[in-house]
């Protein structure tokens, strides 16, 4: 029997050791990919936990810190929801939930919906209205009658079945920002974002870096772009003058959710901390562009 040595040409071999460094890149850039979006994952912190309201502390017009009159705020099937069962008139007690600690660089990601029927006396512009409260005032600073925290607003609209009504607005309760470079004194301003009408989960995501830039995104797509927020303007009342010091750039703060009449859920209220990313730009818009994806 004859016996044939296996024999292969130089060609041959430069080409096998190609194909194996290109296998090799091609699997370190998926190893590398996998650890990117697990990084991103590990990044993200639960501010509602599904169970409790434990890290929250609740701010009522009408009524101290920390009472959260007729269980306003409450959790259900693993979801923070707003009731008024316990109002016989709601009687301009805006509500705030505050989580427990201020971020500046972060961005902010909240599921909600609106259901059921607006409260007994409740006003007309707050149908299937709530909001996410974005640099706020420490809650203790409050005063018992004041209406709404000295903030940002990103707003959150429910459509009414009928006419186009966008989420994901700006409103300024005792602040003012810039759009396109111009101060505006205007209260609200309308996003570009579609009409939600009916009981569907909507995505808002709020990208807020200091005092610098503010983003707000509906179901992923960019809505509403503005600079500059700072203490100033109208639309609050009975607060402390010490607090509201008009010029004062808002460079952080709390974040809170808002109960304005209408029963609204939220099945996600989840924070992603840019802090750690601020003084490298670049990295810092990778980190974002991978987590708008």
């Amino acid at each position: 029997m004859k016996c044939y040595s296996h024999y292969t040409t130089p060609q041959h071999d430069y080409d096998m050791a190609h194909k194996n460094i290109f296998r090799f890149i091609f699997i370190l850039t998926l190893l590398l990919a996998n650890l990117s979006v697990q990084a991103q994952k590990k990044g993200w912190i639960n501010l509602f936990n599904g169970k409790d309201l434990k890290d929250w502390t609740v701010k009522i017009a009408k009524h101290e810190v920390g009472d959260n009159y007729a269980n306003t705020f409450r959790v259900a099937d693993g979801k923070m929801i707003v009731r008024y069962d316990g109002y016989t008139d709601f009687d301009k007690q805006y509500g705030h939930i505050f989580y427990k600690k201020p971020f500046s660089y972060y961005l902010l990601k909240v599921e909600y919906r609106f259901v059921g029927d607006q409260a007994k006396g409740g006003e007309g512009w707050a149908l299937r209205n709530s909001g996410a409260m974005l640099h706020c005032q420490d809650p203790k600073t409050m005063l018992k009658d004041q209406d709404f925290p000295i903030s940002i607003e990103g707003q959150l609209l429910g459509g009414d079945g009928v006419k186009e009504r966008h989420t994901g607005n700006v409103c300024t309760p005792g602040t003012t920002i810039y759009m396109k470079d111009k101060l505006t004194m205007a209260h609200c301003l309308e996003s570009t974002s579609k009409t939600y009408h009916g009981e569907q989960w909507v995505t808002a995501e709020f990208l807020v870096l200091g005092d610098s830039v503010m983003k707000h995104f509906i179901n992923k797509e960019l809505v509403i772009e503005y600079t500059k927020p700072q203490i100033g303007g109208g639309s609050v009342t009975n607060y402390d003058p010490k607090i509201k010091v008009d010029g004062t750039p808002l460079t952080g703060g709390y974040i809170s959710l808002q109960s304005e009449s209408h029963p609204v859920e939220f099945r996600t209220v989840q924070l992603f901390d840019l802090a750690p990313y601020v003084k490298d730009k670049a990295k810092l818009e990778k980190v974002v562009e991978g987590l708008m994806k």
